[in-house]
């Protein structure tokens, strides 16, 4: 066991009101987790502390919010023998040093009063096991029972035991395994990698919204690709995302292939993470072609085809949210929208026109600069003149969007004329026509017949009212 001085951790005041608060009760206390590895890391200091007591976690939370300035309310969880509190910025879990045996249908283990060695032998990681006293005589000292730092230090993801039974105790780690590596740019250490491909099956226990955070977290990473090829390699993908599984491999019918598509779509993803941070554009980039395996066909005269994968990919992502337990709102929606959507700008960079980006800006709303992300983050050739060429066609379309808009504002479309305009002008009660006639006129605002102002839409009414034999009131 190391005995090294890690003081500066400790420079937060919340700190020293802990160990004052330790002392008081006569136990011991250590941070534990993710402050300990992230500040060894260097990445910043942590907002969420993990302290662990010799003793009831309960207990030395109250204790703790007697002793602070502001007395914050302390949260308790008594089923888990946890308590919570906020001290400015920084919130702070408590929890007592505890051993667990688990069951084989849950993943909540049966709890019993531990020491600290208990403690970091639950962890998941090494490098999660890493615990710094809190107490006057060894404050600052790193207790590092699993060589943790080296670990640290060499990027590997390592469970402290075996990791057949950490995972099969907890299954939702083998997760958290890769979504440490993803975040880290980590390896996973061989055994504890291929334990995880042996106890693949054991996700079934854990809840689909356990399952969606971690995988949401995977997503938020820098390069995501990382987690979704560990997910594939390790089996765990086709158990949670069986469509992007679909999406792999490379078929070949008299000499013609076509494309690995899950492995183009996590370039995809890779793509759109340099330039945006918004988890469901993520999400759309990594569902975008998942229409692709149900229709793929083989045409003999042009070879590969993906009829209508926008389509029936658009109507595959409500199924995914809804069997993942995703919400069903305007997230999922957005998604959809940008899966249906995601092919319109690529054909308008081959021929430009003023009534197709009227179209676009018009169908897409508020979400077009999302979408043209999506749609650059798609290019994924490896000759250099053709991603240039296409980059550029895309900066022509943007500003093409850009002037439409300025001049036409379609993008939030409301119709110059509304239906009680319609009655009114026509002597008319609620009927079909009315209907008609406002289509017609978005039509005819889309399609560049008439400028989308009220005066030249107005006139338009007239003509088309009186084309349906509808009599205009004097």
């Amino acid at each position: 066991m190391q005995q090294q001085d890690y003081r500066k951790a400790l420079q937060a005041e919340i700190f020293e009101y802990i160990k004052k608060a330790t002392e008081e009760l006569n136990i011991k206390s250590y941070v534990i987790g993710g402050f300990v590895r992230d500040f060894i890391l260097q990445r910043g200091t942590a907002k969420d502390i993990d302290i662990v007591a010799v003793g009831s976690g309960i207990v030395l939370a109250e204790k703790v919010a007697s002793v602070l300035p502001t007395k914050p309310k302390v949260q308790v969880f008594k089923t888990y023998g946890t308590a919570m509190l906020r001290y400015k910025d920084i919130e702070v879990e408590f929890v007592g040093a505890r051993k667990e045996s688990y069951t084989e249908e849950s993943r909540n283990p049966e709890i019993k009063a531990g020491t600290l060695e208990d403690d970091q032998n639950r962890r998941d990681f090494t490098i999660n096991a890493l615990a710094l006293s809190l107490n006057e005589a060894t404050f600052g000292n790193l207790l590092d029972p699993f060589d943790g730092i080296s670990d640290l230090q060499n990027k590997i993801i390592r469970t402290p035991l075996n990791p057949d039974i950490t995972y099969s105790d907890d299954p939702l780690r083998m997760m958290r395994a890769i979504r440490f590596a993803t975040q880290l740019s980590f390896n996973i250490e061989e055994n504890s990698l291929l334990a995880i491909s042996r106890n693949v099956q054991r996700i079934k226990i854990i809840t689909k919204e356990r399952i969606v955070e971690e995988l949401h977290k995977i997503l938020a990473a820098s390069k995501p690709s990382l987690g979704f090829i560990l997910l594939e390699k390790t089996g765990l993908l086709e158990k949670i995302m069986p469509e992007l599984i679909a999406l792999k491999g490379v078929e070949e019918v008299d000499g013609q292939g076509h494309k690995d598509n899950f492995y183009h779509t996590l370039e995809v993803v890779d793509n759109i993470a340099k330039h945006t941070d918004d988890v469901w554009l993520r999400w759309a980039a990594l569902l975008h072609d998942i229409g692709k395996a149900p229709t793929k066909r083989f045409d003999k005269k042009i070879g590969w085809t993906f009829h209508s994968h926008e389509f029936v990919g658009s109507k595959m992502v409500y199924k995914l949210f809804k069997r993942l337990k995703m919400p069903l709102n305007n997230k999922m929606k957005f998604v959809q929208k940008m899966v249906l959507l995601s092919s319109r700008p690529i054909v308008l960079a081959s021929s430009v026109t003023d009534s197709a980006v009227r179209r676009l800006v018009f169908d897409t709303g508020e979400d077009i600069d999302s979408l043209m992300t999506l749609c650059e983050a798609d290019i994924t050739t490896k000759n250099p003149k053709k991603f240039k060429r296409y980059h550029k066609n895309f900066e022509i379309v943007r500003e093409k969007i850009k002037e439409v808009e300025e001049r036409d504002k379609v993008r939030n479309f409301q119709p110059p004329i509304t239906g009680e305009e319609i009655m009114k002008a026509f002597n008319l009660k609620p009927c079909r026509e009315i209907g008609t006639i406002k289509e017609a006129i978005k039509e005819a605002i889309l399609e560049g017949v008439i400028p989308n102002e009220r005066e030249a839409s107005y006139n338009f009414m007239l003509k088309k009212g009186n084309a349906l034999g509808l009599k205009a009131q004097e």
